[in-house]
């Protein structure tokens, strides 16, 4: 099969985009670390098979457009890598996939060729593609999307959500609630499962805040991979770049600054929950899911111990040597118990 690797592609954007960005100060921090040139072997813990798609990776990942570029070339080339990848998940998994509208918004809904298992006949996920708030759409959820329609014989509902330059926020977060509520009308919220990876992690986070804030029901689970309820930050922003082959980040990107969120503020919790205790303390339980190399790890491990502060059941995986959404990779060890873990979780706590 071939293989393509976008999350490494994100990664090099998200670090050349932040290179340009004004650094709100100059002056070093007293407790700043200097870390000296050095060379950081791959994980020994990691699997062969992962080791060969890290060195296509860091061979591709220096081709990719800047975040900050032509927003039409950076869609077309990540449509060219996630259609070749979606064409493969469907040698692997065999599905059936309907574009229509609900709510009034673009869906693609992904089944198993041969019927939704009998123990899912009554529950439905919800995808929500990553991509920077930039692109993703069709394609990019149908990655995400195959694995848990294959591997856990779900109905996926894969939406198309509207993304930046041309709409800001909270324009996806509408689309979802849009969606949500015509699930509802044939779903009972605790059958439905909302996930994403990326910025689709971070929508998840978003949408379920202004569920809750606009007093439906909450989904009966949730899933934010590499991306959750706080802005990027932490050890990780600076580390993970270098770790897949990137340069040194001065002055890491915050998700504020993409496109999509012009006008928006850092403190808002339908953007951000994390600085909201009473709004995080609603969610249900939550799924996260990250690597060691991934630029998001040290957030979304914080979002992790926020969620369990306010008694949130939250359920953290983290992979060696894993990088920024790794499992859009079907064919390593590491994505495959990465789907495994996602299905697990939905079955354990969807119906109850």
């Amino acid at each position: 099969m071939r293989m393509h690797t976008l999350a490494a592609f994100a990664a090099f954007a998200f670090a050349a985009a932040s290179a340009s960005a004004t650094p709100p100060s100059s002056a070093p921090q007293a407790d700043a670390v200097k870390l000296q040139t050095s060379t950081v072997p791959y994980s020994s813990f990691a699997s062969p098979a992962s080791r060969a798609v890290f060195r296509r990776m860091l061979e591709q990942g220096r081709h990719a457009p800047p975040l900050d570029g032509p927003i039409q070339a950076s869609r077309a080339y990540y449509a060219k890598i996630n259609r070749a990848r979606a064409q493969d998940m469907r040698q692997r998994w065999s599905v059936r996939i309907e574009r229509t509208k609900l709510g009034g918004v673009p869906v693609q809904i992904v089944t198993p060729a041969q019927g939704v298992a009998p123990v899912q006949r009554h529950r439905v996920l919800v995808n929500l593609h990553g991509g920077a708030f930039l692109w993703g759409a069709q394609y990019g959820g149908l990655v995400e999307s195959i694995p848990l329609a294959g591997v856990g014989g779900f109905r996926v509902v894969s939406v198309d959500y509207r993304q930046g330059p041309e709409h800001v926020f909270p324009a996806a977060s509408k689309d979802v609630e849009a969606v949500y509520r015509a699930l509802l009308k044939r779903y009972k919220a605790a059958d439905i499962g909302i996930y994403g990876c990326s910025a689709g992690g971070v929508l998840t986070a978003e949408a379920t805040a202004r569920i809750l804030v606009h007093k439906l029901p909450a989904p009966g689970a949730i899933g934010t991979y590499c991306g959750s309820l706080t802005d990027l930050g932490g050890d990780s922003a600076y580390l993970a770049p270098m770790l897949s082959g990137g340069d040194p980040v001065t002055h890491p990107l915050k998700l504020i600054d993409l496109p999509y969120f012009r006008g928006a503020q850092a403190d808002d919790p339908l953007a951000f929950p994390a600085d909201d205790p009473k709004l995080i303390a609603r969610f249900p339980p939550t799924l996260l899911i990250t690597g060691t190399r991934d630029f998001t790890m040290s957030s979304m491990v914080y979002s992790a111990n926020l969620l369990e502060r306010e008694g949130v059941d939250a359920e953290l995986h983290i992979w060696n040597g894993m990088w920024h959404a790794f499992f859009s990779d079907a064919d390593m060890p590491e994505s495959q118990q990465a789907y495994a873990v996602m299905v697990r979780f939905f079955n354990r706590h969807l119906g109850h």
